[in-house]
């Protein structure tokens, strides 16, 4: 390993100063700290692997964090541990954002629909997942209404009876966006 590639202690400044000292690095150094990030740990694997593959949807690492997303709310032992913000990070391409954050809402539904009434700051969370999501098909991701119309139809009527105000928001932000983009 180079002088440049090997890893350095953590010094003050953070992010700026190791973006200052990485600009300065030639092509195969860089290469050769991405590769030493990827071979370190498997969660690096993914992300480098869903960066590579976004031009193409993402494919099997976007299932992997499809996958992550179901566990957070119906984990097989224990709790849920993935925020979205990684997974959506993760993707680097729209149709997987979109993706994720389908999945986010309809097991976010699922999930109260299953269990009963949760508390204020789970149906936030799962509002504020579909308010981005809708933003997105309302946006740089038009073309992928159609795609994703029936699913949100679905969380609408599993919403139906849910209190806290969520069905209405959910109604509100699915009958938005059927009216804006919807076709016969």
């Amino acid at each position: 390993m180079s002088d440049q590639t090997k890893p350095t202690s953590k010094t003050s400044g953070g992010w700026s100063a190791v973006r200052q000292h990485l600009g300065s690095w030639g092509k195969p150094a860089l290469l050769a700290l991405v590769k030493d990030l990827y071979d370190t740990d498997a969660e690096n694997r993914d992300f480098i692997q869903a960066r590579c593959q976004a031009e193409s949807g993402g494919g099997e690492v976007l299932e992997k964090y499809r996958r992550k997303i179901v566990d957070r709310f119906f984990p097989t032992r224990g709790e849920g541990k993935l925020k979205l913000g990684e997974a959506r990070k993760a993707t680097g391409n729209l149709p997987g954002t979109v993706e994720l954050l389908m999945t986010y809402v309809e097991n976010g539904v699922k999930f109260t629909h299953e269990y009963g009434d949760i508390d204020e700051c789970f149906y936030n969370s799962v509002e504020s997942a579909l308010d981005e999501l809708a933003a997105l098909l309302q946006g740089e991701a038009r073309e992928l209404y159609p795609k994703f119309r029936d699913r949100l139809a679905s969380v609408e009527q599993m919403t139906d009876g849910i209190g806290w105000g969520f069905h209405d928001f959910v109604a509100g932000v699915v009958g938005q966006l059927e009216e804006e983009l919807g076709t016969s």
